[in-house]
């Protein structure tokens, strides 16, 4: 796509040089959105270690903090079908910088809370951000980034978010240790101030052609669908309901979702439109990526327990032997475009897969006798090939969707991926009670845990299912292949 192709909005005025057009074609903007995600990535990582200390100053049970991680979840289920619409009707660059305002500002008061309730609320708002914060920002790199461009786009886009969960747990842990708990919501301000000016300078205002009726009905359904599903899977295994509690979650949910499907057949502007299901790359990249972002939820929850339970390593230790991960990630980052180039879309996704699922095995091997220089060469391995399979996903998903249907799209997205992490967490605690029950055991050990990695593993390559049937030249606009 050349630059007259763009959309008005994002055409530099002729016989005037346009800075920000330019930069925006490069590296900036995906730095400057990735900057700010970096708040939510970090910010739902950093939690869990500290969820003890908030207890003790709440004077509260730590099982029952578990709720500021599962408000935060319902919170952005209730409000992620709105993003798309929300986008549309205020302007995705607006819509980016309150999203960053309203998360740091939620981010202070849960610093400040005086209790588990007002904690509760203030989470609520955070979730209530961080559901248009990640749709809404991946949208304006959509609507100003040449198809052509834009893998490495979202090479750059995710460099900074990447950080999240992997400094997530050793800063928690420093944190907790050697200073306050509520610093790390405080640590989320300078990150938002930074991201707030940077986006107000360089980041372009991106609006649809034209504004969709508010579908109250599916905004409605897909809502309540979505947050009783998420809410199931956080509390399963966990013990926390009943298990008919649980199974009326779950029939409540798939009710919602399956009326509002039938909803959407027959509604025009429906907020999300089903019809981008039957886009292969799409499909492929949102159902059959979903088992590999299911495995990675379950991921850094698996690690912990095999590292600092079985292990008995601090929480401290297990999060810089994991820190590696990170340097695989970002590695390939640099590289994952010339790769896709060379290879395509089809063949990296089905090669990698049976890369990343051996990587997700190979830590069942893991023992106490292991040298952590070897754990790290294999956390970092993996961490390489699994950040070249999210930028093939990520990267391919958008290459037959077309400009009207770019805002419901990436909503359509940010659900799927928010669902499958949901469940990515509520397997791995079911598969260690699970294993814990198959072996007699009432503690985690290495051998409870080590065959959690080992079905994990299994999982991701079902993804191959949907990979296999793409074309071979599928989504090469997207890298520039097809113009070789």
């Amino acid at each position: 796509m050349s630059e007259t192709e763009l959309p008005d909005e994002t055409r530099p005025a002729s016989g005037a040089p346009d800075r920000a057009s330019a930069l925006r074609r490069g590296w900036l903007v995906p730095a400057i959105i990735g900057s700010a995600l970096l708040m939510q990535t970090l910010n739902a990582t950093v939690i869990t270690n500290a969820l003890p200390a908030m207890a003790d100053a709440f004077n509260v049970e730590p099982l029952r903090l578990n709720v500021a991680i599962t408000v935060y979840m319902l919170s952005m289920a209730i409000f992620l079908p709105l993003s798309g619409w929300i986008a549309d009707r205020f302007g995705a660059r607006r819509v980016f910088l309150a999203s960053i305002v309203l998360y740091a500002a939620g981010s202070a008061a849960c610093g400040l809370a005086q209790d588990l309730w007002q904690l509760i609320a203030f989470r609520f708002i955070q979730g209530m951000a961080g559901a248009t914060l990640m749709p809404v920002g991946r949208l304006v790199l959509l609507r100003s980034t040449p198809k052509s461009e834009l893998v490495g786009a979202f090479s750059v886009l995710t460099m900074p978010a990447l950080l999240g969960p992997v400094l997530g747990p050793p800063l928690g842990g420093a944190i907790v240790t050697f200073a306050d708990w509520r610093w790390i919501f405080f640590m989320n301000l300078p990150i938002a101030v930074i991201g707030l000016v940077l986006a107000w300078r360089f980041v372009p205002d991106v609006k649809a052609e034209g504004r969709q009726r508010v579908d109250i009905p599916g905004i409605l359904l897909s809502g309540l669908g979505l947050a009783a599903l998420i809410f199931g899977f956080e509390t399963l295994g966990r013990e926390t309901l009943s298990p008919w509690l649980v199974a009326g979650l779950f029939g409540a949910g798939a009710a919602s979702l399956l009326l509002y499907a039938r909803h959407a057949r027959a509604t025009p502007h429906a907020v999300i439109d089903l019809n981008v299901f039957r886009k292969p790359t799409f499909q492929a990249s949102v159902v059959g990526g979903a088992f590999m972002r299911i495995a990675m939820g379950a991921n850094p929850f698996l690690l912990a327990m095999l590292l600092q339970v079985a292990f008995g390593m601090s929480a401290f230790a297990a999060g810089m032997t994991t820190f590696i991960s990170a340097a695989g990630a970002l590695l390939m980052k640099t590289t994952a475009p010339p790769i896709l180039r060379r290879f395509g879309f089809r063949s990296v996704l089905l090669v990698n897969a049976v890369i990343v699922g051996l990587s997700f095995m190979a830590y069942a091997l893991f023992t106490p006798d292991w040298p952590h220089w070897a754990i790290m060469v294999v956390l970092g391995v993996g961490g390489f090939f699994r950040s070249l399979q999210f930028t093939a996903l990520n990267g391919m998903a958008y290459a037959e969707i077309d400009e009207a249907e770019m805002s419901r799209a990436t909503t359509t997205s940010s659900m799927m991926q928010q669902l499958v992490q949901s469940i990515g967490v509520g397997l791995s605690a079911s598969l260690l009670a699970w294993l814990m029950r198959l072996h007699g055991e009432t503690q985690l050990t290495v051998e409870t845990v080590a065959p959690a990695f080992i079905i994990l593993g299994l999982l991701t390559m079902i993804s191959m299912a949907w990979f296999v049937r793409l074309a071979p030249d599928a989504g090469d606009e997207m890298n520039s292949r097809g113009a070789r």
